[in-house]
This record gives structure tokens, C-alpha cells and sequence, in this order.
């Protein structure tokens, strides 16, 4: 795969100020075709500053103790959510006659999630110098953010799958349904390998003991 260009790495930031123009470019644009890539940049970024702003984040802001982090837990906590949307997303629209690849799904998700790095990561310096008092901007940033995010997936959704904007609504609240869903049985999963795993060791010790 060619480097990325330049002009590759602005088209994410032409597309959070212009999300139906870019989306859209997103999706048929074959120009955009190394948004893939980017969508790894994108999680990869964001991943270090949900890490960054856990650990270095301002005492008036802080709500996680440093010592506590993990950041190989950090990762997952971002990379799996992504994931568990693209999957629920994908399957669903698949039976909703939608129009989006996984890989345009994955692109689009990935893309909406650049306002949380664009906010946040500057924060996490600023939040060092400020007062209980100014925290509130702290946050309103924060949420606006989410917001912003939330917008850009909306909008994504909405170009990628061709839906009308009521039927986006409803497909991103059965996404949501959907990724409970599949958590509970990647934990029914986990918990089913490790008692077989359990049982073996178990089996494997008596077998040794009766030697």
C-alpha cells in the first residue's frame, strides 16, 4: 500500500466540518479508497488519548486513579466497542436492505470518532492549569464532542446504508440492542472456555497424580 498523502490526511478533517459532502465522497469517491488505512490512524490516535487522559489528565478532572490503568485494557476498551458496533451494524443492515460494506461501516465509524481526539487531547494539557471553578468548560468540551461524534455517526450511517433519517435513528438503536447482544455472549463464550479449560487442568492432575 502507497503512503498516504498530504491531501489524504486533511480529507478527515474536511469531512467533521463537512460530513454529507465527505461521507459521501467517503463512500463513492474512488480516490478515498485508502480510508481504511486512516480509520486504523484514526482508532490508534484515539486510543492513546483515551490512555493520555487517564493518566495525565488535570486533579480538578481526573475521575480514574493512575495507578489503577492498564493500558493494554485501555486499547481494548476502544478498539473492542468499534468493532461490536461494525459487526451489530453490519448485520443488521444486511437484513435492512443497506447498502454499506463492512469495510465502508468500519471507515465511517472510525471517521465520526475524530472530534473525541480533536477535544480531548488538548485538554488533557489544559486541564493541568485549571480550577475547580473552570472544570465546567472542561466538560461542556467533552460533551460537545460526544455530540459532534454522535452527529458524524448519524450522518455516516445515513450516506453509507442510504437510509432516510428516521430509519438511520431507528438501525443505530438496534445497533446499540444488537452490541449488548453480542457482549453477552462473547462473555458466555469466555466463561464457557475457561471452565473447559479449568476442567482439563483439573483432569490433567489427577491423571498425574495417579501415575
Amino acid at each position: 500500500m502507497p503512503p498516504l498523502s498530504r491531501e489524504q490526511f486533511k480529507f478527515p478533517f474536511y469531512l467533521i466540518v463537512h460530513p454529507y459532502n465527505g461521507y459521501w465522497e467517503l463512500k463513492y469517491d474512488r480516490s478515498r479508497r485508502s480510508s481504511l488505512a486512516l480509520s486504523f490512524v484514526i482508532l490508534f490516535f484515539l486510543a492513546v488519548t483515551n490512555i493520555l487522559q487517564n493518566e495525565y489528565s488535570g486533579f480538578a478532572v481526573r475521575i480514574v486513579n493512575p495507578d489503577s490503568i492498564n493500558s493494554i485494557m485501555e486499547i481494548v476498551y476502544v478498539f473492542v466497542p468499534v468493532l461490536f458496533w461494525c459487526v451489530a451494524n453490519w448485520s443488521l443492515t444486511t437484513l435492512m436492505d443497506g447498502e454499506g460494506k463492512f469495510a465502508e461501516i468500519f471507515a465511517s465509524t472510525c471517521f465520526a470518532m475524530i472530534p473525541l481526539v480533536l477535544v480531548n487531547f488538548p485538554w488533557i494539557w489544559l486541564s493541568n492549569v485549571i480550577s475547580m471553578q473552570e472544570a465546567a468548560f472542561y466538560r461542556f468540551s467533552s460533551h460537545a464532542a460526544v455530540l459532534w461524534s454522535l452527529y458524524l455517526l448519524f450522518v455516516g450511517n445515513m450516506t453509507v446504508h442510504q437510509f432516510t433519517p428516521l430509519k438511520t435513528v431507528w438501525t443505530m438503536l438496534l445497533t446499540v440492542v444488537a452490541m449488548g447482544f453480542l457482549a453477552f455472549l462473547g462473555l458466555l463464550f469466555f466463561s464457557l472456555v475457561q471452565q473447559i479449560v479449568a476442567f482439563v487442568a483439573t483432569l490433567y492432575q489427577e491423571i498425574d497424580l495417579r501415575r
